[in-house]
């Protein structure tokens, strides 16, 4: 049997370097565009919308706006849940822990 005591010095290691990565997650941002960069969408590392900008000149056709604005915006949540993802995969490398455990 393992030393209790090291597993659970481990195990507080682990919670530690999780911790420090979702603070660093909520700083980073990914940025995609929609329209040939008419609509720019930025999100955090966590998921969350900071900004979206639109060229004025996107504005005389609203639908297609609307649809421009879901499309950056959905890619950019995406590109965030990537991040996080490599990022949560690099953190855990080594640990013999089953792939996909902690996504």
């Amino acid at each position: 049997m393992k030393d209790p005591m090291k597993m659970l010095r481990q195990v507080q290691q682990m919670q530690d370097r999780m911790a420090k990565l979702q603070e660093e997650l909520e700083h980073e941002t990914v940025a995609a565009t929609a329209g040939g960069g008419v609509v720019r969408a930025v999100a955090t590392g966590t998921q969350k919308l900071v900004s979206v900008s639109i060229d004025p000149s996107a504005t005389e056709d609203v639908e297609i706006l609307q649809d421009l604005v879901v499309a950056a915006v959905n890619e950019a949540l995406e590109s965030s849940r990537q991040l996080a993802a490599s990022k949560m995969q690099a953190l855990s490398a080594g640990l013999g822990l089953p792939p996909g455990l902690l996504q």
